[in-house]
């Protein structure tokens, strides 16, 4: 009987220790964010994002404050009520063609440079479909840094 209590509880601590340090991406959900040095309004403000919709990677949680960090490496502290679950990714090579369909041999869309947002409709193994301005295509997902 004593063998299954440890057992059940190293199952129980373990599988805890590993939620906690899953990371994850979630998007911003205004035009203005604050990232703040520390998980509190108390803390003061390092970088104020302005891009609805940037792709954050959560890291850590205290209370309703998540630990994320960005494209750029840049870590803070943003509130929960500032993130959202829409998917968006930012090109991460210097130049990214977008595709009509999933293929290189299907016809050039468009060409985006490195930092350029986009927001993803769909993924497929290698390729996920998105839109950028007025443009909506397939892209490469290695060539991707975001949530989709």
């Amino acid at each position: 009987m004593l063998r299954i209590i440890i057992i059940f509880t190293n199952i129980l601590f373990f599988e805890s220790l590993s939620f906690s340090q899953e990371e994850y991406f979630l998007t911003l959900r205004y035009d203005k964010v604050n990232l703040r040095q520390g998980p509190s309004r108390e803390y003061p403000i390092k970088i104020f994002y302005k891009k609805k919709f940037l792709p954050v990677l959560i890291q850590d949680k205290s209370d309703n404050f998540r630990k994320i960090r960005d494209h750029e490496n840049n870590s803070g502290w943003i509130h929960i009520s500032q993130l959202s679950k829409r998917k968006a990714a930012i090109v991460i090579d210097e130049e990214l063609i977008m595709f009509r369909s999933p293929t290189i041999y299907s016809k050039p869309i468009a060409i985006l440079k490195k930092g350029r947002l986009s927001q993803i409709i769909k993924c497929k193994e290698d390729w996920c479909k998105a839109k950028s301005d007025k443009y909506k295509g397939w892209l490469k997902k290695d060539s991707l840094w975001g949530r989709f």
